[in-house]
């Protein structure tokens, strides 16, 4: 575990190095190259020296509170993007406060904005570059984490599965005690609990999953404390049978548990998703009209019928709306109630296209400009499948406590396109309310990215 996080701490200590390259690249360039600001060319050495020497304390502070978190696992694109954000802005701040503390006589402001608009670039850009080159690190081996899991319960199995699938990750299975489905068993449950007799024949790895009932607290505990003394991250996971569907808030200094917690019921962060709502929405339809006619003719010419397709769907606390889409397949009288299927024969061919290549949702801008509908949040279903689902699946309603999205969570993750089995919009409503739990600005845009690239990297699911 000590080499692991040291290999950790040599990743972080050498993004927030390049960090430190980046920004004197740009006051170099700035100060030496670039003379369309008048006040840099008239400085002396002595206030170049002290201008650079304030940036780079400022960037000290900044660090201190946003540095990188790529090296951690599972770090998400909204992460990156919110703390390089807020490491730039505190970054620029902070050089501008000191350099008024000491009554810097140069005109300050211009510069480091245009600074630190190119540094927010440039450091989004190495983030990625760098969160590359470490995941394809971790799937040749190197900065893994040995893990050994106990238990013979679904969510563990949901646990090893993402484990092994995501090599990116940098997860290796050491020892998997209670499932015999993995290469790397090494006996059941009850064989791990025998061997915390003889502690001395267990190789933990770096980080111990048990999954076992509560009831069992004595083994939970000694397990725990085993971790402890071997310096092994222990995590216990709860049994399928005693989770709640309840999320935990507070009542006052008391925890108390509800249905749902969003953080989407605080009425400022309903301000801020609906202004990202409406400029977003504004800069989408702007192609939206200048395409329009070229996709009209086509539309036309391949299929007699209306340009857009409308159809009515559950909205935000279960009022009916109506989508607009551009009309993909031939006028039939199924649209309400059976999904299209990838070989389906009512698309026509540009139809197809406009599905694969998202071009066929476009129209829904409308839909969010008009405040039906949110750029990001869980896709609206037909009236049809409200009805249908609502009575199998037990918290289906829960995903229209926000308004309805453009794109969603679980499109990106693997949910999108028809649902031929119950389990398929299960995974859906999951992964949907999920969303409505964890919802931030920098959640919407990572949302929005993953979809913006799968349109160059073609989604099986999208026909």
């Amino acid at each position: 575990m000590r080499n692991n996080n040291l290999t950790n701490n040599l990743i972080k200590w050498s993004v927030i190095a390049t960090d430190f390259v980046i920004l004197w690249t740009l006051l170099y360039v700035f100060t030496h190259i670039v003379n369309v600001i008048p006040s840099f060319i008239k400085w002396d050495d002595d206030k170049e020296m002290m201008f650079w020497m304030i940036n780079t304390m400022a960037m000290v502070a900044a660090e201190y509170f946003f540095s990188t978190r790529i090296h951690l696992r599972n770090i998400g694109i909204d992460t990156i993007l919110r703390r390089s954000t807020l490491l730039t802005i505190i970054q620029a701040v902070t050089s501008y406060l000191l350099l008024r503390s000491i009554h810097f006589t140069s005109k300050v402001g211009v510069p480091l904005i245009m600074i630190s608009a190119i540094l927010l670039m440039t450091i989004i850009l190495s983030r990625f570059l760098e969160r590359w080159l470490l995941k394809k690190l971790r799937r040749m081996g190197y900065n893994a984490r040995s893990v050994t899991l106990v238990g013979d319960d679904k969510e563990l199995h949901l646990i090893h599965r993402e484990m092994e699938q995501y090599a990116s990750w940098g997860y290796r299975i050491n020892a998997y005690y209670g499932s015999n489905e993995s290469r790397n068993c090494k006996g059941s449950t009850e064989d791990f609990v025998r061997l915390l007799e003889t502690p001395d024949k267990l190789q933990l790895g770096n980080e111990l999953y048990l999954c076992i009932s509560r009831k069992e607290k004595d083994v939970i505990e000694r397990t725990a404390q085993l971790c402890t003394q071997r310096m092994v991250k222990f995590y216990y996971v709860p049994v399928s049978t005693e989770l709640l569907n309840l999320e935990p808030t507070l009542f006052g200094e008391h925890q108390v548990f509800s249905t749902y917690v969003s953080p989407l019921e605080d009425p400022l962060n309903k301000v801020i998703k609906r202004l990202f709502d409406i400029i977003l929405s504004i800069i989408f339809l702007i192609p939206c009209a200048i395409i329009f006619p070229v996709v009209a003719c086509i539309i036309k010419k391949q299929s007699p019928g209306p340009v857009f397709f409308r159809q009515r769907r559950t909205g935000l606390v279960g009022h009916d709306f109506y989508c607009y889409k551009f009309r993909s397949m031939h006028v039939n009288n199924d649209a309400d109630r059976v999904q299209a299927t990838e070989d389906d024969p009512r698309k026509f061919a540009f139809g197809n296209f406009m599905r694969k290549t998202n071009i066929d949702e476009l129209p829904q801008f409308w839909n969010v400009l008009r405040g039906d509908m949110s750029i990001v949040g869980p896709r609206p279903h037909m009236l049809s499948h409200t009805e249908q689902y609502s009575h199998l699946i037990d918290k289906y309603m829960v995903r229209h406590f926000v308004k309805p999205g453009v794109t969603g969570w679980a499109q990106v993750t693997g949910f999108r396109g028809e649902t031929k089995y119950q389990w398929q919009m299960e995974g859906r409503v999951e992964r949907d309310i999920w969303y409505i739990q964890h919802w931030s600005i920098w959640l919407d845009l990572r949302i929005i990215w993953m979809t913006v690239k799968s349109i160059f990297v073609h989604d099986k699911n999208a026909y």
